[in-house]
């Protein structure tokens, strides 16, 4: 038997959350959490703001954007910038004694959530 486990994110239904686009992607955030997002500018302690909000909501009164939310803003702050762990690979060619390995390291900005904001 195999078992496929998949990590869901559960929410109390008084909670605000929101739906944020950022490096590509897009994360459901809610205050006091943290968010591991693509490399964004600044330093440790710093106050991001995030406007590309797709959806603001508490429970059932969901506010979703088209495509964005008018005046939403999520306010957060940047808790620590670092380098993922090292993903290998190696490239080979079968009959030509060629055998490259290569390494990256993706770096990425851990946030700390302290406000959502929305008119």
């Amino acid at each position: 038997m195999t078992f496929l486990l998949v990590s869901v994110k559960v929410f109390p239904m008084n909670a605000t959350f929101a739906v944020i686009a950022t490096g590509g992607k897009q994360y459901l955030v809610q205050t006091d959490t943290l968010v591991k997002v693509e490399k964004l500018d600044g330093k440790e302690g710093d106050i991001v703001n995030i406007t590309d909000v797709l959806l603001v909501g508490e429970g059932e009164n969901a506010i979703i954007g088209k495509p964005n939310v008018p005046g939403a803003v999520v306010v957060m702050e940047i808790v620590k910038q670092g380098r993922a762990k090292k993903v290998t690979g190696v490239k080979f060619k079968a009959k030509k004694r060629i055998k490259v390995g290569f390494g990256h390291r993706q770096p990425f900005t851990e946030l700390k959530i302290k406000e959502i904001k929305s008119e």
